[in-house]
């Protein structure tokens, strides 16, 4: 998707030494380049979905941080970064007591850290590196609900948290920090769709159908984020 202009480095983990026991520092960037004695890639090669994830955490990190004073009040702080888990372990991470989801996407108010399954990123990686910036993004959106007024957060979160990716990722690139390219528009679309229809954990009911989805993403790309506050 998104080529980051401005290149940031960001720690990203919090590790967990048991199954209900976040701490920072304890997990290293998945950005290390694999280990390979074939020999070297073409000049255009497809990004690993770990260079995707740290792009997309430090880009939408550095635009909450940047414009945090200009839209509310208070001082900006970071939610913790778990990062991928696999949900089909024996033992995975616990929020409030229920370990993760498997194939998810998670923010966790209760210990306010990002998670998700790796292998929803990998599949979804796999259509389109849009997909990893949309779910980094939305579940952003949730830790931001979680630092405001009751007043600024609407009652259907997940499509206010729609339209705060569409609002971030969009003004993100209207920064600098992420440039689109060709099909990026129709790969994030896509993946709203598949997020809202194609997965087990988020129901139309409470997530809102793809037309809504879609819309409500659209409204922050044009809006930005004061638009998707409650009016």
């Amino acid at each position: 998707m998104a080529v980051l202009v401005l290149m940031v480095s960001l720690a990203v983990g919090c590790g967990g030494s048991g199954p209900d026991d976040v701490r920072p520092g304890d997990r290293t960037p998945a950005t290390a380049p694999p280990t390979t004695t074939s020999p070297a890639p073409p000049a255009v090669a497809e990004e690993p979905v770990e260079e995707d994830i740290g792009t997309a955490v430090s880009v939408v990190d550095r635009y909450w941080d940047r414009h945090w004073a200009e839209l509310f009040t208070g001082t900006y702080r970071s939610p913790r970064i778990l990062g991928g888990y696999d949900g089909a372990a024996a033992s995975v991470p616990r929020c409030g007591g229920q370990p993760l989801a498997d194939d998810n996407a998670v923010y966790c108010p209760a210990r306010d850290f990002l998670a998700w399954d790796v292998d929803l990123m990998n599949a979804g990686h796999r259509a389109g590196d849009a997909w990893v910036y949309l779910v980094i993004a939305h579940e952003w959106g949730h830790a931001v609900q979680n630092r405001l007024d009751t007043q600024l957060v609407a009652l259907q979160l997940e499509l206010q948290a729609d339209c705060l990716a569409g609002a971030v990722l969009f003004g993100a690139a209207a920064d600098g920090m992420l440039r689109f390219e060709e099909g990026d528009t129709d790969e994030l679309a896509q993946a709203l769709g598949v997020l809202a229809d194609d997965t087990p954990w988020t129901k139309a009911s409470d997530h809102g159908d793809a037309s809504e989805r879609i819309g409500a993403f659209t409204r922050g790309t044009q809006d930005g984020v004061k638009g998707c506050l409650p009016t």
